[in-house]
């Protein structure tokens, strides 16, 4: 899982708005961009992003 705190600092690249988890993904709050989480450790890149 992630950590809390880490969530709190993270942004999404594309619009920079803020992140949650959700069903094992990060999603952004504004864009709905999805973004894997692999081996714990979360892919914030624009291009791994699901639309």
């Amino acid at each position: 899982m992630i950590d809390e705190e880490l969530l709190k600092i993270l942004a999404c690249p594309a619009c920079k708005a803020d992140v949650k988890l959700e069903n094992n993904k990060i999603v952004c709050s504004k864009c709905n961009r999805k973004y894997p989480i692999k081996d714990g450790i979360p892919v914030m890149l624009i291009d791994e992003a699901e639309e």
